[in-house]
């Protein structure tokens, strides 16, 4: 897989991609990721990436001409499979969003600032636009980073155990079960005695209990959908 990220600060997104799993992903060659500076792809002195809005109103706006020669010469490249733009008033990230995306082989995502990008690009050039929340950041790199990181743990080979993601809350529409590792008691704290006798069918039927029980209790809303 490919993803190439478009942005106006690289420095703020490098950081999650130099340390633990996205950095091994990269360095077993089960992922690429490039940063692409917008105002690498100005016209003037100024290295301009925003400008007032038509209309009038507060607030700036990313300009569709540099976004726009960044965009074409990557698709001259190669092809992509989507172009994201991170956006407050996308479609929120979910488990079966990041499991759609881990089998694309390229990706671009368009980080967003200000108040946002020009129309145009949004209609002519973008394919999906994701959001992380009900929130707003001061721009989308960090919402990228946690796309990427959402989709990459899921490529095989990038856990130690492939299995483990597809145990992960959410795959099956419920919030994970307790988990206990050693000791077996702390403080008087024990875990439950089932975990121990090697039934695993009874085990497996006792988390899918305490999953479902979990889900019932924090979002109920899952049961919902």
């Amino acid at each position: 897989m490919r993803i190439d990220i478009i942005t106006v600060l690289p420095e703020l997104l490098k950081s999650p991609f130099e340390a633990s799993i996205l950095k091994r992903a990269i360095d077993a060659d089960l992922v690429e990721v490039h940063f692409h500076n917008l105002r690498d792809y100005t016209t003037d002195n100024y290295k301009s990436i925003d400008d007032t809005q038509f209309g009038g109103g507060a607030g700036m706006v990313m300009m569709v001409e540099p976004i726009d020669k960044c965009i074409s010469t990557l698709q001259a490249a190669r092809d992509y499979d989507e172009v994201i733009y991170m956006t407050p008033d996308g479609e929120t990230l979910k488990q079966g969003i990041a499991n759609q995306l881990s089998l694309k082989e390229n990706i671009i995502i368009l980080c967003g600032h200000y108040k946002g990008v020009d129309q145009r690009v949004r209609d002519h050039f973008i394919t999906r636009e994701i959001s992380i929340g009900d929130y707003v950041l001061s721009g989308g790199e960090l919402g990228a980073a946690v796309l990427c990181d959402a989709i990459i743990r899921l490529i095989p080979g990038v856990l130690g155990n492939e299995t483990s993601a597809l145990t992960d809350s959410f795959q099956d529409g419920l919030l994970a079960p307790p988990i206990y590792t050693k000791p077996r008691e702390y403080k008087g704290w024990k875990v439950p005695e089932l975990l121990f006798g090697g039934n695993f069918p009874k085990i497996e039927k006792w988390r899918e209990e305490q999953a479902y029980l979990r889900t019932k209790e924090r979002r109920p809303d899952l049961l919902d959908d």
